[in-house]
């Protein structure tokens, strides 16, 4: 795995458990009952952004660790990941 690669890999994983994360702990104007006028009640009104920021690098961190460790060892490789060739070969 080059750079490049290893960099998409930790993008990728960090940009989904940012969205994973962000919906947790989010509280709403219509939780707080301070609902501004021409604002949906689901709105949120803190929503501590940058602290699940610092929570996910660390969490992406540990798993870019697991799975570039998976790729590196060759436990799995390309050919595993095959399914396409395998489904498009008459029975």
């Amino acid at each position: 795995m080059g750079i490049t690669s290893a960099l998409v890999l930790y993008a990728v994983i960090w940009w989904m458990c940012f969205l994973i994360a962000l919906p947790i702990k989010v509280q709403t104007q219509g939780d707080l009952g301070k609902i501004e006028p021409g604002t949906h009640a689901g709105a949120p009104e803190h929503h501590h952004t940058k602290r699940k920021a610092l929570i996910v690098t660390g969490v992406a961190a540990v798993l870019w660790c697991i799975i570039a460790g998976i790729i590196l060892s060759g436990w799995i490789t390309l050919g595993d990941l095959s399914w396409f060739d395998r489904a498009l070969k008459p029975l």
